[in-house]
């Protein structure tokens, strides 16, 4: 296999710390861009020895002159805590960065690929999710900054591959959990083991009844792996990526507090504003596709993160 040199934006995070360590593990030359407004350094330092990957500050928002085979642009904060912190920032990231991405891919003939979410889908009126679904979405709410901009993105990819036949790939990615999460990034799964592992009461938004699907993280960057090598390169998705496996965020609390072994009550507080009661990908698509389809059960991948959490808590 060809080494490519690969660009990851977003790469410190969460989800692009695992896909600069699988890119590297397949043999690349990663360039690894973060602003560290949610990135950490601690998420990469362990790759810092490789002298095949490197790390530049740099907010995507701002064009970037890099010579690359290939852009994964992940570069956007992703939980509601983040992302309405500094809502016109989150537009900009979504849409400024995917045009200034779009705009290299285009000068270096770059194949590039879009983290999209299934935030797209709003607070959908078709369950499961497919991706032919349109979404049901307020364009105006507190979500908003996120949502639009997301899909103002999938636009432009589309337009950029319509009109300058530019290689494009765009994956849709569900609820995604495992090590390296920010412990203070409000997502449900950090939310939980957290506050189990402290003892303290979990707090559920709502009744508790409202369902999502959680897909481990090394289940993800497979699937955004086989989208990116899929050829012929004429498909371009959008494609689902995440656990059709549904459970209530419930049943999620209650699965935590046993594994953690915690005394910790489940206490419910107010339903967020445009909180999506279901939220669950049809993957049939990325199937037949990509043949993929996630593989680590939840009490599995729960066991690990619990296992990373409770470390990062020890060494406060």
């Amino acid at each position: 296999m060809r080494k490519k040199r690969v660009l990851v934006t977003g790469g410190s995070g969460f989800l692009g710390s695992h896909l600069c360590e699988r890119l590297l593990a397949m043999g690349h030359e990663v360039i690894c861009v973060d602003n560290f407004f949610t990135g950490s350094k601690s998420n990469i330092v362990h790759l810092m020895d490789s002298p095949y990957f490197e790390a530049v500050r740099h907010d995507v928002t701002f064009p970037l002159y890099v010579e690359v085979d290939e852009i994964y642009n992940l570069a956007c904060p992703a939980s509601p805590i983040h992302y309405q912190h500094d809502p016109v920032q989150t537009t900009k990231t979504s849409v400024h960065g995917a045009i200034n991405m779009l705009g290299l891919a285009k000068r270096v003939k770059a194949k590039i690929f879009q983290a999209s979410t299934s935030e797209v889908y709003g607070d959908p009126n078709v369950h499961p999710q497919t991706e032919d679904y349109w979404g049901n979405v307020n364009p105006t709410g507190l979500r908003s900054c996120y949502d639009e901009g997301k899909r103002c993105a999938e636009t432009l990819f589309f337009d950029y591959n319509r009109q300058h036949k530019l290689k494009i790939k765009v994956g849709r990615i569900f609820n995604t959990y495992g090590p390296r999460m920010a412990m203070d990034d409000g997502r449900v799964v950090s939310n939980f083991v957290v506050q189990a592992l402290k003892g303290e009461d979990i707090t559920i938004y709502g009744g508790g009844e409202q369902t999502r699907s959680f897909c481990f993280v090394t289940d993800l960057v497979e699937g955004i792996v086989r989208l990116m090598e899929q050829t012929p390169d004429e498909f371009t998705g959008p494609v689902n990526l995440g656990n059709p496996g549904e459970f209530t965020i419930r049943e999620l609390a209650e699965t935590v507090v046993d594994l953690v072994g915690s005394q910790s009550k489940i206490v419910h507080t107010p339903l967020p504003s445009d909180d999506p009661m279901q939220r669950c990908p049809d993957i049939s698509l990325a199937k037949r596709i990509l043949d993929w389809e996630p593989e680590v059960p939840l009490r599995e991948g729960l066991a690990l993160t619990i296992a990373y959490f409770d470390a990062v808590l020890k060494t406060k």
